[in-house]
């Protein structure tokens, strides 16, 4: 009787620690930073709704495998992800620009520590109504139009070759990352822009708006051209007429497209990568960009900003 018993207690113990071992292989993750299924709890994203596509696909890939996790992705813009991610409201900011001096300011007074992590690439696609037939703009061109102060109502104003169609502009709002990289590259300082357009923060709003005026003209994500393209008519843009670029995902990953490439961004903060689900999101985003990307019909990152990324989140 005692031998069954000690041979009974050793089963249990050796089932218990199978079970254990179970949960340990679980724990650590799939599918490159998955974590499992064993994860729970809620990753609160807002910011730039550029990156918005990347981050929601990436969302429904990761919660696929931890359907414990609810993770929400908000699109207040560039500006407005930061207000809220300074204010310790999210959790991770996305961005299709750096953050500022200002917006530093207010996160250290709130202690918000954060990395930046490059997540995708992306270009600033200048697109016209399919009716209203424009080819090239120069960098010159696109400044005329957009900067402060600017009273051309036609293309033709600018070159008698362009359309003579009444132009009706859209483009992102103020609190966008787009509109503050656009008008420092376009109009040389940032936030310098002409107010007589409809804005949003939506680029579907602008990709509607362009799409629904025979004069629309407006500019917005690359990744939102390619899900409308067959709406949109593709400006090409260029120092000169001469050497026109129109964007695609080789010449945005590469920085051919000039001078409206850039990378999207990423910025978890600190305390929130304390928590497992936050870090196994991370982990999974850097770690699957590629996939991520193509999902979201965004331009992936490069081998080399996809290692400097992993590196950042300590992939």
């Amino acid at each position: 009787m005692r031998k069954l018993l000690v041979f009974a207690v050793c089963g249990a113990l050796a089932l218990g620690a199978a079970a254990c071992g179970d949960d340990d292989d679980d724990s650590g993750g799939n599918g490159g930073g998955g974590g499992g299924g064993d994860l729970s709890g809620t990753i609160r994203i807002d910011g730039s709704s550029t990156v918005a596509p990347f981050a929601q696909a990436a969302a429904e890939e990761f919660s696929a495998t931890n359907p414990g996790v609810r993770v929400t992705v908000g699109t207040s813009g560039t500006g407005g992800g930061f207000e809220k991610f300074c204010a310790g409201e999210t959790d991770i900011s996305d961005a299709s620009r750096p953050i500022e001096e200002d917006e530093i300011e207010v996160c250290e007074k709130n202690n918000i520590q954060y990395t930046e992590v490059q997540v995708a690439n992306d270009g600033i696609a200048v697109t016209t109504n399919p009716d209203l037939k424009v080819d090239c703009m120069t960098t010159a061109q696109l400044k005329e139009l957009w900067n402060k102060g600017s009273k051309v109502t036609k293309l033709s104003q600018i070159d008698p070759s362009l359309p003579d169609t009444t132009l009706k502009l859209f483009g992102p709002g103020t609190d966008s990352g787009t509109f503050d990289f656009f008008t420092e590259q376009i109009n040389g300082e940032e936030g310098v822009s002409r107010t007589d357009y409809q804005p949003s923060e939506d680029d579907n709003v602008l990709v509607q708006g362009v799409e629904g005026e025979a004069g629309g003209l407006g500019y917005f994500g690359f990744s939102y051209y390619e899900q409308n393209q067959d709406k949109l008519n593709l400006v090409g843009v260029g120092e000169s007429a001469n050497n026109c670029v129109k964007p695609d995902s080789e010449n945005i990953q590469s920085g051919e497209y000039k001078p409206l490439s850039r990378p999207l961004l990423m910025y978890p903060s600190a305390k929130a990568m304390k928590k497992p689900e936050v870090k196994a999101f991370m982990d999974y985003v850097v770690q699957n960009y590629d996939s991520i990307a193509e999902a979201s019909q965004i331009v992936p990152m490069s081998q080399q900003q996809a290692s400097k990324a992993q590196s950042a989140v300590g992939s």
